[in-house]
């Protein structure tokens, strides 16, 4: 290699060597991150250390303290500083009249202490019964019906016909109402997809009139339960009683299967 070449080429890299040192010290480090430490005021709320059931009694051992952010801190929670161990007492032994998971926090409106009514009570909302009536796997859904379903509620009865024989008829008492419990079972497990198959009771939520009136329909005949869909639980619930008297001459006549029919639009 002749000289003139090698000169260029030492000449090359000094200048290569130098551009580099200089684009590096062009180019600023990255600012040291700062940390700011932001005070937030907390105070120590009751909640729930396991989750807990529908009627499963409350004591101590199923509570906990936990931190929680002051200004999140709703007006049921129970606080300590608000003399929460004391409160923490008075409901130790409540029945929880809802659902209440782990980590949510206690509140007084979910429990009912004892001696104020039993579990059924406790869930039932103001105003409204709680009426029981038979149940089979035939006239239950084949006992897929489950708590906090809504159905239907049809009455299937004999009647004398023109002709002096006997005919079935079919008449829809309530539309939408709410299945409280079937048998002894007020909560759906989880993972269960059906009620217990030797249920013999549903117990449906109704108001006042509803309830005469399924008492009544207990004794003319069978008392079948359609289920709905989980869409037609945002409608309102528990349709409006309908008295037999007043709206049979409003009925429709239905001749199916060589059964009559009877149903009524209400709800």
């Amino acid at each position: 290699m002749k000289r003139a070449q090698l000169l260029g080429f030492a000449v090359a890299l000094v200048a290569a060597i130098g551009a580099f040192f200089v684009a590096n010290s062009m180019i600023a480090p990255p600012p040291t991150p700062t940390i700011v430490e932001t005070q937030v005021n907390t105070t120590e709320v009751l909640v729930a250390g396991s989750d807990i059931s529908i009627g499963q009694i409350v004591n101590e051992g199923n509570m906990r303290w936990v931190a929680w952010p002051a200004d999140a801190a709703g007006r049921g929670y129970i606080t300590k500083q608000g003399g929460g161990q004391t409160k923490m007492r008075d409901i130790s032994g409540s029945i929880a009249r809802s659902a209440i998971f782990a980590g949510e926090p206690i509140n007084a409106r979910k429990l009912i202490k004892a001696g104020q009514g039993g579990v059924l009570a406790a869930v039932l909302p103001s105003g409204m019964r709680a009426v029981s009536t038979k149940i089979s796997q035939a006239t239950a859904a084949g006992s897929l019906i489950l708590p906090n379903d809504h159905v239907d509620v049809i009455l299937i009865r004999e009647m004398r016909g023109k002709a002096g024989g006997q005919d079935y008829v079919s008449d829809t008492l309530f539309t939408n109402v709410r299945v409280i419990a079937v048998g002894q079972q007020i909560e759906t497990k989880e993972g269960k997809k059906s009620a217990d198959g030797d249920a013999k009771t549903a117990t449906l939520e109704l108001t006042p009139r509803q309830a005469e009136m399924l008492a009544l329909a207990n004794k003319m005949g069978e008392i079948t339960l359609t289920l709905r869909s989980v869409a037609d639980m945002q409608a309102s619930a528990g349709g409006a009683g309908m008295d037999l008297k007043k709206q049979r001459g409003n009925a429709v006549r239905v001749l199916r299967y060589g059964a009559k029919s009877r149903v009524y639009g209400v709800n």
